[in-house]
């Protein structure tokens, strides 16, 4: 996901990584403090084009601002 992220938007956009000791991961995904996608919430892993497409467009809104 990371490298989809800084692939798309090479500028401008910072990634924060931190590990959940002891669980798979909650993989959450938060843009200018805004949650846009939550594997712990039940949006699951970033495993589809729309998903990731979600991701894009929450960053893309957030960088027009």
């Amino acid at each position: 996901l990371k490298k989809d992220i800084l692939n798309k938007f090479p500028q401008n956009v910072s990634i924060t990584l931190e590990g959940t000791p002891q669980v798979t991961g909650f993989m959450e995904v938060t843009v200018n403090g805004k949650l846009v996608h939550s594997k712990k919430n039940g949006d699951g892993y970033v495993n589809t084009k729309e998903k990731l497409e979600k991701i894009f467009a929450a960053i893309e809104a957030s960088l027009s601002c």
